[in-house]
């Protein structure tokens, strides 16, 4: 028999407690938003993921508490030979709300197998990527040739950057030549994928006036300007006939070189009806990760039920600004503020408002840790991987490039589109788990020997 098979047979006979582990895990509602659930939970995840950790030979593991007030599982475990390579293990045991409670077929916090697959809240983001570490590690025992760090923050979903103001400040406790931050996916069941380009984003809050207050549509409308209609005007201004993002002073025309994301499936994946059309004059590809994409979030004005036959004075809209590797949010920001006050019509103010801006991120694949990846990938799968993007935004891969300039990031998960991240009724395919942990064991083992 093989090492691999061997590595194959080992992990596979951990796969039952893999499962009692996240159904504990699952259990804990560690949303953390104090005034959706209490913050205890998020301690008892928080002490889950140091007794686990603590299992498998990390021997300081310790609770920082970071800015936003969450608490980081922070520790080490040395390899035998103190010159070997370090790598970092990156994951949260924080997730979304459940939403939509009635939208669930399982309990959300419940773990719940229908159809192979393992429902839950956190089961794939990301409590499944913890128990995808755990279980490699055990799968390697004593043979770990490298020197691990590990990192679990507690606050990801929530976006309040504890741990980006966290890493700068404490340096020396995560440094690493590799990081895996296990928080992405997949391109489909049993295709696996490295994430190398994040979007970044721009969320901004545009402001009109009109008025400076109701009018009677009969005795005022018609030469009177309508701060909705203007509005409309201006977020109309944003998307041409196509589709397309149209922020003046972006650039709109790039396109993806890495693999691409197949029409049918993505309207597969997202859901799509065969009927509807997909936006955009680039590919699949190009328009989810190569090209700037405006999303409009939500609208302050009158609502239907209720409104009155008057001219609205004022009006709001909150949109999010995705942009790609190579705009800046500076520009970006930039750009979008200079656009919605340009095209406001008929005289009416507009005031812009930024809530947030990250910054987009592009992994440099071309070191030893990407090449034992790929090559762990390939085996513990048995078919290559992919490079791909993704839409969303990471800022802790920014802080870590920016902390870390020398460190190889490499962005991979068990979550995959039918995962439904973030949505009612998430699951995870267990047998992601199973093979994602066989690539991590596999990449310890060789990524020691670059």
């Amino acid at each position: 028999m093989t090492d691999l098979e061997q590595l194959r047979e080992r992990v596979a006979a951990l796969m039952p407690r893999v499962r009692t582990e996240l159904t504990e895990l699952v259990a804990i509602p560690s949303v953390a938003d104090p005034r959706q659930f209490p913050p205890e939970e998020c301690a008892r995840a928080a002490q889950w993921v140091v007794d686990a950790f603590a299992e498998v030979g990390f021997g300081d593991l310790a609770q920082h508490e970071t800015a936003d007030g969450s608490m980081a599982v922070v520790g080490s475990r040395p390899g035998p030979d103190p010159d070997a390579p370090t790598v970092l293990l990156y994951a949260h045991y924080d997730v979304q709300p459940p939403l939509d409670d009635d939208a669930w077929r399982t309990p959300p916090f419940e773990l719940t197998e229908v159809d192979g697959r393992w429902f839950g809240r956190g089961a794939a983001d990301c409590k499944g990527n913890l128990l995808m570490l755990l279980t490699a590690l055990r799968a390697l025992g004593d043979d770990v040739p490298v020197n691990l760090r590990l990192v679990v923050e507690g606050s990801e979903e929530q976006g309040t950057g504890g741990l980006e103001d966290f890493v700068p400040r404490h340096p020396d406790l995560l440094r690493a030549d590799a990081i895996l931050v296990c928080d992405t996916g997949n391109a489909a069941v049993g295709q696996p994928a490295l994430t190398v380009s994040l979007r970044g984003m721009v969320n901004v809050v545009v402001h009109v006036e009109a008025l400076p207050g109701e009018l009677h549509s009969g005795m005022f409308g018609g030469p009177t300007p309508d701060a909705l209609a203007a509005l409309v005007a201006i977020l109309a201004s944003l998307r041409d006939a196509d589709g397309n993002t149209t922020v003046r002073g972006l650039d709109h025309s790039q396109t993806w070189s890495g693999a691409p994301y197949d029409p049918e499936t993505f309207r597969a994946d997202a859901s799509i009806a065969e009927g509807e059309a997909l936006l955009g004059s680039g590919t699949v590809s190009d328009m989810l990760w190569a090209r700037p994409a405006l999303t409009i979030l939500g609208i302050d004005c009158p609502p239907v039920v209720g409104s009155s036959a008057a001219i609205v004075p004022r009006a709001s809209a909150r949109m999010n600004l995705r942009i790609p590797p190579g705009t800046t949010p500076e520009e970006a920001q930039a750009a979008l503020t200079s656009h919605l006050t340009g095209a406001a019509p008929w005289g009416v103010s507009v005031s812009v408002e930024i809530e947030a801006t990250g910054s987009p991120f592009s992994a440099d694949t071309g070191g030893p840790a990407y090449t034992s990846m790929l090559a762990a990938m390939a085996d513990a799968y048995g078919r290559d991987p992919v490079l791909l993007g993704q839409g969303g935004s990471i800022p802790l891969c920014n802080v870590f490039a920016g902390t870390y300039p020398g460190a190889e990031i490499m962005l991979l998960g068990v979550e995959e589109p039918l995962a439904l991240i973030h949505a009612p009724n998430e699951s995870v395919d267990p047998g992601e788990i199973e093979r994602l942990a066989t690539a991590a064991a596999l990449f310890l083992q060789r990524y020691a020997g670059r």
